[in-house]
C-alpha cells in the first residue's frame, strides 16, 4: 500500500501524520488488496478539509470532509468504507457461513 499525505496551508505534524498512517492502515480489513491511498489536508481560515482517495482492487473511494477538526473529518471516511463494505456483503446464510456478493453458490 502506498500512502501519500499532502498539506496545503498546513505544515503536517507528526502526531497528524501518524494518526492518517493509523487510520489507514485500518483499510487492511475493509478491502484486500490496497493499491494507493492519497489524503490531502487543508486549511482555510478556521476551516479544516480533508479529501482522501483509495484506490483499491475495484473499487475506488472518495471522501471530502469538512467537521469540526482535521481528526474528525480523517474518521469520516473510515465509516463511509465500512458502509461500503456492509453492502458488498450477502448476509444470507449458505452451508453455515456468510458469502460475500463476489462468491458463487
Amino acid at each position: 500500500m502506498q500512502l501519500s499525505i499532502t498539506g496545503q496551508h498546513l505544515e503536517i505534524t507528526d502526531s497528524l501524520r501518524d494518526y492518517v498512517g493509523e487510520k489507514m492502515n485500518r483499510f487492511v480489513r475493509h478491502f484486500d488488496e490496497l493499491n494507493t491511498i492519497h489524503a490531502v489536508l487543508h486549511v482555510e481560515k478556521s476551516h479544516h478539509l480533508v479529501e482522501v482517495a483509495v484506490n483499491a482492487r475495484g473499487i475506488q473511494l472518495h471522501a471530502h470532509g469538512e467537521p469540526a477538526n482535521m481528526y474528525a473529518a480523517i474518521n469520516k471516511l473510515d465509516r463511509q468504507a465500512m458502509r461500503h463494505q456492509e453492502k458488498t456483503t450477502d448476509h444470507h446464510q449458505i452451508d453455515g457461513g456468510i458469502k460475500t456478493m463476489s462468491e458463487k453458490p
